[in-house]
């Protein structure tokens, strides 16, 4: 019995022993390949190794320390290394700076084809730019084609688009008409069905202008059906931002997003003008955050500025736009026309907060004008500007507004600028952000700024998973980057210098392609068509 228990005992050691080994052994193999895939890091070549540098990476969470290895447009490596042992062309020493992913500018405006260099991007720390706003795209049937002649190009930015509602109602033969039958909206819902296919990212709409104030809840729905089939995104600019109408604009956009099946819509440049306390942002902010109780997420961009600019039409009466006739409103009601013209005005602050960004009165505001012409301004509107006849900016917001919405963690950044427009907003809004709102006011953590210019971004529209994802500091993704120190940006653009470059990125790397090193212009453009 004695040796049957001794026996017995040795079988059991020994079967603890076979685990203990196992375990043992798998340890061994789980360090060996740490250390082997360490090792192999110095076997390869770089083109760039960033040094020493504190990555922030775009999740919100806090700056670490870290090196970046990059090879042919990717990120390879995040992790420290021995930078004596490394094998890269250039290595960019980031001691005491930051390293961010490249910023993502939400809502974007511009032509690549008449000026693919975008510096004004670049120079704020911006690599990717978001085209095809506010309703309005290239107007060509075949999207496709015209990705490629950008791409031909050689833009200095990547850019992502949408396709334009108003755009695709004149290509339907829709145009100004206000009852569209089951024809047209069959022939709206395959373009924009063919060009989500092409590689759009979703939808934009452009409801306060036209013609794309006159489609109803059916058009609305109709359209973003094709991209609730492709997982897109509807990006609006709403049919009103004023303070009176604004939930009303809200609540037809997550209207049309529930009944289209859609997951998720967007508010572009978010704002509520006339409104002067912050108590409306919390307001507006619930009655988005009501939609996702339905299983709609709606997100927001804005851009830190609070004047507006858009078209001088937004300050005329829809009777006396198309697809009215102006001409005879004004011969048929042109008192009427005044008093309306001079009550919206006034309401927005009067002329002096309407400053004009198109020849021949760019850079002068609206009560300058008239004094010039020695005219009321309603009659310089009527007589000598007309519905379609100038650009301005437009000083109707509050800033405690515009903060409270810049706080909230559905909301992103955007320019909505270009780099010929008349507003500082293009030339300025990112570095903006950080100088003034991390800096200065220390309303954002820098980690939370650069989350909303750059992985919120790329999570709401989809540049995170497409081919070559972006967005952020990640093994695999691509090799967009800004580096600097957060102290030395500043924002010089301004009302009356609006086209001045932003200061302070070191190097901004696009594709793996430094655009701009030691702070220099590089006159490298690697940037790309972003397709979904």
């Amino acid at each position: 019995m004695a040796g049957k228990k001794l026996n017995y005992e040795l079988r059991i050691w020994y079967r603890i022993m076979q685990k203990q080994n196992f375990f043992y052994l798998i340890i061994t193999v789980i360090l060996l390949s740490v250390s082997c895939s360490d090792d192999a890091l110095y076997y390869d070549t770089y083109d760039i190794l960033i040094h020493n540098g504190t990555i922030v990476d775009g999740t919100g969470v806090e700056g670490y320390r870290a090196d970046v290895l990059i090879k042919e447009n990717n990120i390879v490596y995040v992790g420290r290394v021995n930078v004596e042992r490394i094998d890269s062309r250039e290595i960019f020493d980031a001691t005491g700076k930051i390293v961010a992913p490249g910023f993502i500018d939400t809502h974007a405006h511009g032509d690549p084809l008449s000026t693919p260099e975008f510096e004004n991007f670049l120079s704020m720390g911006v690599t990717t730019i978001t085209l095809g706003q506010d309703g309005s795209s290239p107007r060509v049937r075949d999207i496709s084609e015209w990705m490629d002649k950008v791409d031909n190009v050689e833009p200095g930015v990547n850019i992502g688009m949408f396709v334009g509602h108003g755009t695709v109602r004149r290509l339907s033969e829709t145009g100004y008409s206000t009852e569209v039958d089951e024809n047209k909206l069959d022939k709206m819902a395959k373009l924009i069905d063919k060009a989500m296919q092409a590689g759009c990212f979703g939808l934009s709409t452009g409801l306060e202008y036209e013609p794309g104030s006159l489609a109803g809840m059916d058009e609305l729905v109709a359209i973003a059906k094709p991209v609730a089939a492709h997982g897109g995104l509807i990006m609006s600019h709403m049919r009103s931002e004023d303070d009176d109408k604004i939930e009303d604009a809200i609540d037809e956009l997550i209207t049309q997003g529930i009944n289209a099946g859609l997951q998720k819509v967007h508010v572009s440049h978010i704002k509520i003008v006339y409104a002067r306390e912050a108590s409306r942002a919390e307001t507006v902010l619930a009655k988005m955050g009501e939609a996702h109780e339905k299983g709609l997420q709606v997100t927001a961009d804005l851009y830190p500025y609070t004047a507006s600019y858009t078209g001088i039409g937004i300050v005329f009466p829809d009777w006396a736009k198309p697809p009215n006739d102006y001409e005879e409103a004004v011969a048929t009601r042109r008192d009427e026309l005044a008093g309306y013209l001079r009550e919206r005005v006034m309401y927005r602050n009067g002329p002096e907060a309407t400053l004009f960004g198109t020849k021949p009165w760019a850079g002068m505001t609206l009560a300058e004008v008239a004094d010039k012409l020695n005219k009321p301004f309603e009659d310089v509107l009527i007589n000598d500007i007309g519905p379609g006849g100038a650009s301005a900016a437009y000083f109707v917001m509050n800033d405690d507004v515009m903060e409270r919405f810049l706080i909230d963690p559905s909301v992103m950044i955007s320019s909505d600028g270009s780099p010929t427009m008349r507003h500082p907003r293009g030339y300025g809004t990112f570095a903006r952000i950080i100088q003034k709102y991390v800096n200065e006011k220390e309303l954002l953590t820098l980690e939370e700024a650069i989350h909303k210019m750059t992985g919120l971004t790329a999570k709401t529209i989809g540049y995170d998973s497409i081919d070559k994802p972006r967005g952020f500091i990640k093994p695999n993704f691509a090799a967009d980057l800004v580096i600097f120190s957060p102290e030395n940006v500043r924002d010089l653009a301004t009302f009356e210098e609006p086209h001045q470059l932003a200061q302070g990125f070191d190097y901004v790397i696009v594709n793996g392609t430094p655009a701009i090193k030691d702070g220099t212009f590089t006159g490298q453009r690697a940037g790309r068509v972003l397709r979904k």
